[in-house]
């Protein structure tokens, strides 16, 4: 299925990761045993040295090496494992490897990774001195669904941080780093809660929504998923209309897509000016707002 969430249930999480682990050890405070919304049962890696197999281990979850002896025997292997484990959702954290349309069709819609720039910007590798060297005065991290093309699936969540006078690769990859392990989890329970999805789980909406530049789909997808979240699925149309031809007043003329865009902004960055705004939404439209912003910052 494209997009399942909410399951009902809590979910059941593998991710793929080749080297240290920091950002597993995020996800796996941030979804121990036992929590709500979902928690990690499963960890491969394709290297045997990998640190984040320790980590899992030491956290008492299945922590698996598969060797790579081609990307079709590995992947077969892995399916296997995520059939067996009945697995729901796929996070690629360091996972250095590049898989198989074939692959990712089967899991989009489940299958996230996060990469070390403000997607579209800086796709690939050797992302932190190409910043440096183009002079950029902010970098920062993305969240997004896996597709067939290399960085460029629809974008769940992104954060920010500034570039600063005398940094290096190795500095910014260190702050860029610490802004992942809070931002990762915090995707993580957006997809989770069915507060994030791709744009063909919108149906007959999807080639509008495609044909946004990609920030700001995201920011529609996010304002559409809450309002179908909220059974305000009538009001679809009228919200993309609001982002893809805005005119003076539009997005204002109903509270529930109002409250929409200004909660798909604050998902992204609580601004203290877009708090004070949402708090001032009439009802009934402002606690499905509050209720929201609490769920997804909330750790549990």
């Amino acid at each position: 299925m494209l997009s399942p969430f909410p399951l009902g249930r809590p979910a059941r999480m593998a991710v793929f990761a080749s080297g240290r682990g920091t950002n597993l050890e995020a996800l796996l405070q941030a979804f121990p045993q036992g929590h709500p919304l979902g928690e990690v049962v499963l960890v491969l890696s394709d290297n045997p040295e990998a640190f984040a197999l320790e980590r899992a281990r030491g956290r008492g979850v299945e922590a698996l090496f598969l060797p790579w002896r081609g990307r079709r025997a590995f992947e077969g292997e892995a399916l296997a494992l995520l059939a067996e484990r009945r697995v729901d959702l796929v996070l690629l954290a360091g996972f250095l490897r590049l898989l198989s349309p074939a692959f990712v069709g089967r899991w989009y819609g489940r299958l996230l990774n996060i990469h070390p720039s403000l997607l579209p910007d800086y796709p690939g590798l050797r992302v932190h001195q190409r910043v440096l060297q183009a002079g950029e005065r902010e970098t920062g991290s993305t969240v997004h669904f896996v597709d067939q093309g290399m960085d460029t699936g629809p974008i769940v969540l992104q954060g920010r941080v500034p570039v600063l006078p005398g940094d290096t690769p190795e500095l910014l990859e260190r702050r860029v780093l610490r802004l992942e392990h809070r931002l990762y989890p915090k995707a993580v329970r957006l997809v989770l809660l069915g507060l994030a999805r791709p744009p063909e789980a919108f149906g007959p909406l999807a080639p509008s929504l495609l044909a946004l530049p990609p920030r700001e789909r995201a920011l529609g997808l996010k304002a559409l998923a809450l309002l179908r979240a909220w059974g305000r699925e009538d009001l679809l149309g009228e919200a993309l209309q609001a982002l893809a031809a805005p005119q003076p007043g539009e997005g204002g003329r109903d509270p529930w897509v109002r409250g929409a865009f200004l909660a798909a902004h604050l998902l992204a960055c609580p601004h203290p000016a877009l708090k004070e705004e949402a708090a001032e939404l009439p009802e009934p439209v402002r606690g499905p707002v509050l209720g929201a912003l609490k769920r997804v910052e909330s750790p549990l």
